[in-house]
Formats: C-alpha cells, structure tokens, sequence
C-alpha cells in the first residue's frame, strides 16, 4: 500500500527516550510534528521534550495501544527494543521503519554478519557457538586471538572479550554468562571508519561524508569528519551503504561501522538500524543533519541534502565531562549538545561537543 507523506502537525512516535530520542523529538518539532515517547523512564530525556510522554515498557500491550492511537508512524532510538512489540504496532495498523527485518538483523550478531556477506558485503571470518564446547571449537578454527561476543545485546565495549588462546575459550565463554556468542577473526585495519547513510520511502538514497572514530575501552571517543580519504574509498563505502539498505528495503538512517585495510579494502564492522554516534557531527558540518533526515525519511518527505559545509571533531561528554559546559561555551568554535540526562555517571554519555572548522 502507497504510503502517503506526513503532513505537519502529525504524530511521530518513538520507542525508546534516551539522548538519540531526544535529537529526533528535536528536529521532528523543526518540521512541525509532534512526538510521541515510549520509555519505561517517566524522567526520560526525551520525553521532556515530546508532546507525549508513555511512561511503560516497550512490551506492555496497553501501551502500545496508546502509542498506535497517537502515532501515524513510529521509530526507535535503539535495536534492542523488542521484535514483538514492533509487530503488535504493525498489526495495530501503524507503519514502523525501519522495518522489522532490519531490527532482526541487527539484534543477532550471526544473523547480521551472515545477511551482509550474503549482500556482497565482506566481514571478518565468524563462527557461531551455543556452548563452552563449541566455542572452543570455533576459536581453534578461526585462531587465536579472536573477539568473542554474545550474539544478542552489548553495546559500548560490553558483552565481549578476547580469546587469546584456544585453551582460554571455555572459560571467556562463562564470563559472558554461557550465552549464545559469536566469534571474530580479527581485522588488520589501519583505522575505523563510518558511513551515515539514508533511504527514503521511495528508494532515494543519500550518503553523508565518512567520519573517522577514535575509541576508547570499547567506547567511541571522538569522530572527525569528513574523513581523509580516496575517492575510491568513499565510493567503497557508499556501495556497501546502498547494498545494506537495498538489501533490508530499509527506511530511514542507518550507520554502518567500517574496518579501512593496509590493502585499501574495506570490512563492515557492524550495522546499526537507526541515527548513530558516529554521525553526531552532522549536526553542524551538514546541510541536513542525520536526525532530521532520519524524520524525513520515515514521514515519506524527500530526503535533504548531505554535503559537508564544515570540518568537524566530535568529541563525547563522558560523566563528569558534561560539568565543562561553560569552557566549552567560551570556544568559539565549540557546538554544545546535552541530552538532559540528571546523573552523571563514570563513562556515561552526557552530552558531545562538535568543534567547526571552514572545509580545507
């Protein structure tokens, strides 16, 4: 069925309420629509700056209700909100993007790796294991050293350990709560890369400039971008992109974590279905940010421009960082960007900072 586009003054909801959900409340209300959260926080940051605050979790029946009720379409901030809930929406007549294929993908780390190399993406070599025996088996399949992770969940350098020897898997495998994992090869890259990428309700397609990431224990630190890079690297790049999004028949943004190889190749690290970290710098180095392009993209409106006006560093505020607003206000060249959060926990992420500089 034809999906007609939104017009202002409807409704969009959003599963989820932390600092992604903020941003897309934000600019959802520069074009005019009102929003509508889902969180089980009744202080969730998000929500403070919504038209409707949900207060509930993301499987309660009645809430969903509620939320199919106000919302002409819905979103979410984050991939592990739950598959069933997105198909009680869908079944309660409201359209949901993106679609619940890419939210399967996402949320299962085998399930992802297996649908990209079936799309002609490259990754590093995996295996799967459901036991301490298995897992045993597949990092002495792969060698040692690999990363193993658990397939479902984890985010931020949590949920996963290195596999330094065969004889080690065992016990790394309980460490992770003898779940389900994933085991991978590791990459010989020379730096991190990301793409910010979008599709439209009509296939259009748009790509922004590449960042290049910096982290740090497992979480991301800062992106510069655009990235330093060949035009055939960007255009490796924005292939992977259209091949991802074409593949799942996505809607939306969608970031996709890149691997840059001594031989110049490119590994896909990992995808996630929604507005990313990694396109942070967006909001004041691009004509239209990945948040507002993200609204456009599910509202059915065109997609807006993506060209780089400026060099951006994007630094996260991790917990007490956040306290520095006031130097950070003094720099001229500093774009602040809190997300409302009340505490300021170690290694938390409070807030980021964009530094602008003209385009070399």
């Amino acid at each position: 069925m034809a999906f007609e586009p939104l017009a202002p003054g409807a409704v969009l909801g959003i599963l989820g309420g932390g600092q992604l959900g903020r941003m897309l409340a934000l600019a959802a209300g520069r074009l005019g629509f009102d929003v509508a959260i889902l969180d089980p926080d009744p202080d969730a940051p998000a929500g403070r700056v919504a038209a409707h605050l949900i207060t509930a979790a993301y499987d309660d029946a009645e809430a969903l209700r509620t939320l199919a009720g106000l919302a002409q379409v819905v979103t979410f901030e984050f991939e592990n909100v739950p598959a069933a809930s997105v198909e009680s929406l869908i079944a309660l007549g409201v359209a949901v993007a993106p679609g619940p294929k890419a939210l399967a993908v996402a949320q299962d780390r085998v399930d992802e790796k297996t649908f990209l190399n079936a799309a002609g993406v490259r990754t590093v070599a995996f295996a799967a294991a459901d036991s301490a025996e298995e897992a045993s088996e597949g990092v002495a399949r792969l060698g040692a050293p690999v990363l193993m992770k658990t397939r479902r969940d984890g985010y931020d350098g949590k949920g996963q350990r290195w596999v330094e020897h065969a004889a080690d898997a065992a016990r790394v495998f309980a460490e992770l709560g003898a779940r389900p994992v994933i085991l991978e090869a590791p990459a010989d890259f020379v730096r991190e890369l990301s793409i910010i990428a979008a599709r439209g309700r009509d296939g259009a397609i748009a790509t922004y400039p590449l960042g290049e990431n910096h982290h740090e224990h497992g979480v991301l630190r800062r992106t510069i971008a655009p990235a330093r890079a060949t035009a055939a690297t960007r255009a490796k790049a924005e292939r992977i992109a259209v091949q991802i999004l074409t593949g799942l028949d996505y809607v939306g943004v969608l970031g996709v974590e890149l691997f840059d190889l001594k031989d110049g190749e490119l590994l896909v690290n990992e995808i996630a279905p929604r507005v990313h970290n990694t396109g942070h710098w967006t909001q004041d180095g691009c004509e239209v940010d990945q948040f507002e392009q993200h609204v456009r993209a599910v509202a059915g409106w065109p997609l807006g421009p993506t060209r780089a006006v400026a060099q951006v560093e994007m630094l996260n505020l991790l917990g007490e960082e956040a306290n520095g607003w006031a130097r950070f206000a003094g720099e001229p060249e500093t774009r602040i960007h809190l997300y409302g959060k009340r505490e300021a926990k170690a290694g938390r992420k409070m807030g980021h900072v964009n530094r602008v500089k003209p385009l070399a």
